[in-house]
């Protein structure tokens, strides 16, 4: 796992000396030092500049990078994994490509010699490359089909400059990086910036599964895969697909098992977590898995992380923490993110990944099957959304809804009355906005009251949540649940959870894989029945049936939940001052972004327990420390 970053220059004549260009890169590169703490490198190739930070997971002592192929007309920065890059090295040997060393990269290179864009179908992994092609004047570059690996990129004054996080890009002096009202905008309903767009104007990143040509100052991008639509009809018994599914599942893990450093398994307790440690213990002689616990015992879940740790007898660090102290760990690491994203569990993802950074390089986790097996409660709200809208409009209106207005507060992990309200909304939305409404912190109707001066047109429904509906829309299927399934996966799986993961870990110089994203594990998923994994309100049915029989009874039946944090209680409490200092009248007054009436009111609900506004509150609260992190003169 590594940080990239580079730029071309459109125009060869009018790029500054060498030695100019050498310091920019090396200052984008010591900006990901994070990514790679291992080395780095340099390298200049005419109009383009390619520089690398490098993590040794594989070929320890020739994988440097960037790397030239051997006939010196190709070279790379390669961020990420190719599992299956043996494979498609012995298919190269026996059609000529030499090699001169052990690595994955090097893979890349003389698979872009052979078969130019069509390459990347052959790989499986977890990957951001930029590719330059001296012969044709080309910069390819290529992100993974769930976008596990982030890419940036921007064309500015005749420069194309791209990165694993905005954080290199920053550096450039030549760059215009303006924060975009849209952006603001999406992050306050969505909670991320959903990919194309990134924070700034100027800056996009590249979608999952496509590949960038940059030639002559012109930039194309296309798909080169996609997720594959339900099939009804699998043809196979659920017995034979329980079978399937273990098989892929083995695969999958033997896959990522690749590596010449310490490998451990993230272990929270979930199955999904759970299976990865099942499958991986059957493959090692021992495995050391991780988990982090809480002292208040409502929102720790360690026992359940040590009884599969005792199953599959593996060598088990946890770390317990107070949950009420961590909360004081929120700025740090927000300034640290190179986009804003309010996840609130990304604080002990942050202490779980330094946790485990104490003893591996690598970590499996189980971050996937949520997505592809229909593991969050909103597949089944859907569902019972459908059912609801078909009572009559009497009952519906006249008594269930006036006794959800009533339901009890609460600050704990389940809040009824706002679980109620929640639902209630996301019936009054379109079908391919039902989801995104019950996931969103601001409404398109509570952003025109938080913004100081609101643009109707900017907070338009169609245009804020135009990416949502660009994706359900287009997905070729005909129910409309998996057009959720789809959705999910390409916005809220891709920009909120991988985001999250691959921020946390690397910010500790750790490399976490997803089995359960595996190119054939995945397909499989797609390509199941929705009755297979949504079978009545259980969810994730075939994948249960499927590991039965390994995992402890008790992880089987235990209800979903998060990575849980008491993020109501830390706004109340060790937030407060931040909250302020940032949500307080004098500043936003002097911000002028958002109405300091509108702010306050939500505080003082909030702080009295008369209204639970924690998503609302935490979502501005990131947004405005991120602010105050990145771009002072806005806050």
């Amino acid at each position: 796992m590594c940080g990239i970053a580079g730029f071309v220059h459109v125009d060869p004549d009018a790029r500054p000396p060498d030695q100019t260009r050498l310091a920019w890169l090396k200052d984008m590169t010591r900006a990901l030092r994070h990514r790679g703490p291992d080395g780095d490198g340099h390298l200049l190739l005419g109009p383009a500049a390619l520089g690398h930070r490098r993590l040794s997971i594989i070929d320890l002592s020739t994988g440097g990078q960037p790397m030239t192929d051997h006939s010196g007309h190709v070279s790379i920065t390669f961020n990420g994994e190719i599992y299956n890059y043996r494979e498609i090295r012995r298919d190269l040997t026996a059609k000529g490509y030499i090699f001169r060393t052990n690595s994955d990269t090097e893979v890349i290179l003389n698979a872009w010699m052979d078969k130019g864009p069509d390459c990347l179908d052959a790989f499986e992994g977890m990957f951001a490359f930029a590719l330059w092609d001296k012969r044709t004047r080309t910069l390819f570059a290529a992100r993974d089909r769930f976008g596990k690996k982030p890419f940036f990129y921007t064309l500015q004054k005749g420069v194309f400059a791209f990165a694993s996080e905005l954080t290199a890009l920053r550096t450039l002096p030549f760059l215009s990086l303006d924060v975009a009202t849209q952006a603001l905008a999406r992050f306050l309903s969505y909670e991320y910036v959903p990919t194309p767009q990134s924070i700034y104007r100027q800056v996009k990143k590249l979608k999952p599964a496509h590949y960038l040509l940059f030639h002559a100052g012109e930039i194309s991008t296309a798909p080169y895969w996609d997720m594959p639509p339900p099939d009804p009809d699998t043809g196979q018994s659920e017995n034979e697909l329980c079978e399937r599914l273990r098989l892929l599942l083995a695969q999958a893990v033997k896959r990522r098992l690749v590596s010449d450093v310490p490998l451990g398994v993230f272990l929270s307790g979930g199955i999904d977590s759970s299976t990865v440690a099942a499958f991986m213990a059957g493959m090692s002689a021992t495995i050391k898995t991780f988990s982090i616990g809480f002292t208040e015992k409502s929102y720790d879940e360690s026992a359940y992380a040590r009884s599969v740790a005792k199953r599959f007898a593996t060598e088990h660090h946890e770390r317990i923490l107070s949950a009420a102290e961590c909360g004081g760990l929120l700025p740090d690491i927000v300034a640290r993110f190179d986009e804003p994203m309010a996840d609130p569990s990304i604080v002990p993802t942050y202490l779980l990944s330094k946790v485990t950074r104490e003893k591996v390089t690598v970590a499996l986790g189980g971050d996937g099957p949520d997505e592809l097996f229909a593991g969050y409660e909103y597949y089944p709200g859907f569902k019972l959304a459908e059912k609801y809208l078909r009572l009559p409009a009497f009952l519906r209106k006249g008594l269930i809804e006036p006794i959800a207005r009533r339901l009890p507060q609460s600050s704990g992990y389940v809040n009824p009355r706002r679980v109620a309200q929640t639902f209630l909304a996301g019936v009054a939305a379109p079908r391919n906005l039902r989801v995104q409404t019950w996931l969103s912190a601001f409404s398109p109707e509570a952003q025109m009251s938080l913004w100081h001066n609101p643009d109707p047109d900017v907070l338009a429904p169609a245009r804020l949540f135009a990416p949502t509906t660009r994706l359900f829309d287009a997905f070729p299927a005909d129910a409309p649940l998996a057009k959720v399934f789809y959705t999910f996966a390409r916005q809220y799986m891709l920009d909120y959870i991988l985001v999250k993961v691959d921020r946390c870990s690397m910010m500790h110089s750790l490399e976490v894989r997803a089995p359960f994203l595996d190119r054939d594990l995945a397909e499989f998923a797609c390509r199941l029945p929705i009755t297979m994994k949504l079978r009545g309100e259980t969810r994730k049915y075939i994948l249960k049936k499927a590991v039965a029989d390994i995992l402890p009874k008790e992880i089987l039946t235990r209800p979903k939940r998060g990575f849980l944090i008491p993020s109501a209680m830390w706004l109340r409490e060790s937030l407060k001052p931040h909250m302020d200092e940032l949500l307080g009248e004098a500043f936003l007054k002097k911000q002028g972004l958002f109405n300091p009436k509108t702010v306050a009111a939500l505080r003082a609900e909030h702080q009295n327990g008369t209204r639970d506004h924690r998503k609302e509150l935490w979502t501005l609260l990131v947004l405005q420390l991120w602010l105050k992190a990145h771009n002072p003169s806005i806050s």
